[in-house]
C-alpha cells in the first residue's frame, strides 16, 4: 500500500507514513500513563489479574480516544487505507511489546506470551484486536456521520 498518493487537504495520507508513526506514539505514551495509572493506584489495592483486566479496559477506552480524535482530525481517505493502518499500528504494538519487555525488561518470551492466555482470564490480546479494529470503526462511523450532516 502507498500512503503518498492522496495529498488532499484533511485526509490521512497527505503527510504519508510518519502521520500514523506519530499517532501511534501518541498511543504508546497513553498507554505508559495507563500502565503508571495501575502500578501507582488501583494496581495497590487488587490482584494482579483483576489489575491487568482493569488496565486492559482503560486502554481501551483511552485509546479509542486517540484513535477517534485522529480519525476525526485527519480522515481516513478509504476502508483500506484504515484496515492497513489498524494492522500496522496492531504489529508496532506487538513488535514494541515483545522487543521492549525482553531485551529491556527482562520478561521471558513464555510471560509475555501469557499475556495472550484468554483461558486464564488475561485479556491483553483485545487491545491488539482494538488497535487493529478501531481505525475501520472509525472509518465507518465518520462516514456514517458525514451522510446524516
Amino acid at each position: 500500500m502507498q500512503f503518498t498518493t492522496d495529498n488532499r487537504p484533511g485526509t490521512a495520507r497527505g503527510a504519508g507514513l510518519w502521520k500514523f508513526l506519530a499517532v501511534w506514539l501518541a498511543m504508546l505514551a497513553v498507554s505508559v500513563a495507563n500502565g503508571a495509572l495501575r502500578e501507582f493506584t488501583y494496581g495497590t489495592c487488587v490482584d494482579e489479574l483483576a489489575a491487568h483486566q482493569i488496565s486492559t479496559a482503560i486502554g481501551i477506552v483511552a485509546l479509542g480516544a486517540v484513535i477517534g480524535l485522529f480519525a476525526r482530525v485527519s480522515p481516513f481517505s478509504s476502508a483500506r487505507e484504515a484496515v492497513c493502518i489498524g494492522l500496522f499500528w496492531a504489529a508496532l504494538t506487538v513488535a514494541f511489546e515483545f522487543v521492549f519487555f525482553h531485551y529491556i525488561g527482562g520478561h521471558s518470551w513464555a510471560a509475555l506470551l501469557s499475556n495472550y492466555n484468554v483461558l486464564q482470564g488475561r485479556v491483553w490480546v483485545f487491545i491488539i484486536a482494538w488497535v487493529a479494529m478501531a481505525p475501520y470503526i472509525t472509518f465507518r462511523l465518520n462516514k456514517r456521520r458525514r451522510k446524516g450532516a
